[in-house]
C-alpha cells in the first residue's frame, strides 16, 4: 500500500549541517551495536546487582545519554524509525510487523533507508551479530518494503582494502532468556549467575520467588551481552579500526515484561545510549533528552554525509545543537492486538494518551501473554495474592484517557496526577505539545487503522502460525472487531 508522505512544513530544518567531527582523508567507519529487549540495567546507568565491565568501558572512553528514548516500544516500528532517521507515525509504519501482507507499505518519496546514504557514499554497509566469519545478515523486521541490496555483506571484513564501513551489529539481548535460553545462560555463568534474591524490580512487581528468578535470568543476559559487546570491542582493537570507528551502543527498547515492552512508561520506552570515537569526549554524560531517530542525523553527520531535508532526527553532537524540550513516542497495534498510546515527555514530566480508555492495558496478545512474567503474574491476581498498586497498574479493567506522572517526583509511573488542580496547567500545555507534534509529523495513527490493512495483515499472522496459535489470534482478532463495534 502506498502511503502518502505529509507535508512537513519545516521539519527539513531539523537535520543541522556541519562538518565532519572525523577530518580525514579516509572517512571514519560507523558501527551500531542494537540490542534487543533490554533497558539501561548496565553500571554505568546504575546497576548494582551485575557488572558490566565493557559497556562501562565505551561510557568512559566516550559519552554516555541519560536521558535516551526511542519512539515506539516494540521491534519493527521502532527499528523503521531507527533506519530512516523518521517517526513511524510519519512512515506510517507504525503498526507492529504491518506490511506483510497483500497490502504493502512503501517509503515516500525522497525517503531512503540511511544503508542506501552510507553505500552511496563509497561505504561498505553491513549487518550481522560482530562474529568473525558470520555470512548471515542480521536483524532488520522493517514494516516497509526495501531493497535488500543495501546490505553488501554480513560484516566488514568483506569490504575492500581501505573502504569505509557502516556496520549494524544486532544482539540478542533480553531475548536471550526467552523460551529456553535461561539454560544456556545458566550453562555459560554456573555459580556466578546472579542470584533472584539481589535483584530490584519496579515496586508493582511483587517479589515472587519465579519473577525473581526470571529478572535475575535477564540481568545474565545483560552480563551475556556486555560479553559479546567487549568481543566486537577487541576484535576491532585487533584489526587496528577502534580508533577510527564511531562505535553507538543502543538497544531497541526496554525489558519484555508487563509494563515495559509495548508501553510508554520509562520501562518500556528508556534506553541506553552510549558513543565511543575520534571526537566524542570521554567521560562525560549529558543529561538532554535525545530520540533513537537521532542516530541517524548524526551518524551521517559524523561521517561527512549529506542527509535528505526531510529526515526527522537530530544532529546531537552539533556544537550548536539547542537541546529538546521533549521526546515524543508511540505505540500502536502489537500483532493482532489494537491499541493506540502516545507520549510526550519533558525533562520533570510524561504524559500519555490512551486512545482506548475503554480496554484494559493488558489487552490479549498471544506473543505477550505466554511470557512466564504475564503468567506469573495472572496466577497471582487469581489467587488474589497481588497488591493494590499492582492490581491498579496492570489488571484495572479501564484505564484513564491521560496519564501524567511526574519523573523525578515518581521514577516508576505509578501515581497519576493529571486530574491534580495543581497540574491543569501544566496538563494542557502537555496537550497541546502533544497535538502540535502529531499535526507537524503527520502522524497516521491519529485514526483506526484502516480494516484492508488490518485484514492483510492477519492473514499472513494467521498463515504462518501453528494450530494451537492461530485458535487463539483468531480469537483475540475477534474480541478487537467486537471492541470496534462496541466503541470501545
Amino acid at each position: 500500500m502506498n502511503r502518502i508522505f505529509p507535508l512537513m512544513g519545516c521539519l527539513g530544518s531539523l537535520l543541522l549541517f556541519q562538518a565532519p567531527l572525523f577530518p580525514a582523508a579516509v572517512p571514519p567507519n560507523v558501527l551500531w551495536i542494537i540490542v534487543d529487549d533490554m533497558s539501561p540495567n548496565f553500571g554505568c546507568y546504575g546497576e548494582k546487582s551485575i557488572q558490566t565491565p565493557h559497556v562501562d568501558r565505551l561510557a568512559r572512553d566516550g559519552t554516555r545519554f541519560d536521558n535516551a528514548f526511542i519512539t515506539a516500544p516494540v521491534c519493527s516500528p521502532c527499528r523503521s524509525a531507527l533506519i530512516t532517521g523518521m517517526y513511524q507515525t510519519t512512515l506510517g509504519s507504525h503498526h507492529h510487523r504491518s506490511g506483510r501482507g497483500s497490502l504493502r507499505i512503501k517509503l515516500p518519496q525522497g525517503v531512503d533507508p540511511i544503508p542506501v546514504l552510507f553505500q552511496k557514499a563509497g561505504f561498505h554497509t553491513c549487518i550481522g551479530n560482530g562474529v568473525v566469519g558470520n555470512t548471515v545478515l542480521g536483524k532488520t523486521d522493517y514494516n516497509f518494503d526495501w531493497n535488500k541490496d543495501m546490505y553488501d555483506s554480513a560484516d566488514w571484513s568483506n569490504r575492500k582494502p581501505g573502504q569505509p564501513f557502516f556496520m549494524q551489529v544486532q544482539l540478542q539481548g533480553g531475548k536471550l532468556r526467552d523460551g529456553n535460553g535461561w539454560k544456556n545462560l545458566k550453562l555459560h555463568f554456573g555459580e556466578t549467575c546472579t542470584r533472584p534474591e539481589t535483584v530490584t524490580m519496579p515496586p508493582y512487581y511483587p517479589r515472587d520467588p519465579d519473577l525473581l528468578k526470571d529478572w535475575a535470568y535477564y540481568l545474565d543476559a545483560v552480563r551475556q551481552t556486555d560479553h559479546q559487546v567487549g568481543a566486537v570491542l577487541a576484535r576491532l582493537e585487533k584489526e587496528h579500526l577502534l580508533d577510527q570507528t564511531l562505535v553507538v551502543f543502543m538497544t531497541d527498547h526496554g525489558i519484555s515484561h508487563a509494563r515495559g515492552k509495548q508501553f510508554l512508561y520509562d520501562e518500556g520506552t528508556r534506553v541506553p545510549l552510549v558513543l565511543r570515537g575520534p571526537g566524542i569526549t570521554k567521560g562525560t554524560v549529558r543529561t538532554d533528552l535525545v530520540e533513537h531517530i537521532d542516530l541517524a542525523a548524526f551518524s551521517l553527520a559524523y561521517a561527512g554525509i549529506g542527509a535528505p531535508t526531510a529526515i526527522q532526527g537530530k544532529n546531537i553532537l552539533s556544537p550548536v545543537h539547542p537541546p529538546k524540550e521533549a521526546v515524543f513516542a508511540a505505540r500502536d497495534r502489537c500483532d493482532e492486538t489494537v491499541e493506540r498510546l502516545r507520549s510526550v515527555r519533558t525533562k520533570e514530566w510524561l504524559l500519555i494518551e490512551n486512545g482506548y480508555p475503554d480496554r484494559p492495558a493488558l489487552q490479549p496478545n498471544r506473543y505477550k501473554d505466554h511470557k512466564p512474567t504475564l503468567l506469573k503474574l495472572r496466577e497471582l491476581r487469581d489467587k488474589k495474592a497481588l497488591s493494590a498498586l499492582s492490581i491498579e497498574l496492570l489488571f484495572a479493567p479501564t484505564r484513564s484517557r491521560w496519564e501524567l506522572y511526574h519523573r523525578s517526583d515518581d521514577p516508576f509511573q505509578t501515581k497519576n496526577v493529571a486530574f491534580d488542580a495543581t497540574n491543569r496547567v501544566t496538563l494542557e500545555r502537555l496537550k497541546g505539545m502533544l497535538a502540535k507534534w502529531q499535526v507537524e509529523t503527520g502522524d497516521m495513527g491519529r485514526g483506526p487503522e484502516p480494516a484492508a490493512m488490518y485484514d492483510s495483515d492477519m492473514k499472513e499472522y494467521l498463515d504462518t502460525s501453528p494450530g494451537p496459535a492461530k485458535r487463539e489470534i483468531q480469537t483475540n482478532i475477534d474480541l478487537m472487531k467486537r471492541f470496534a463495534a462496541e466503541g470501545k
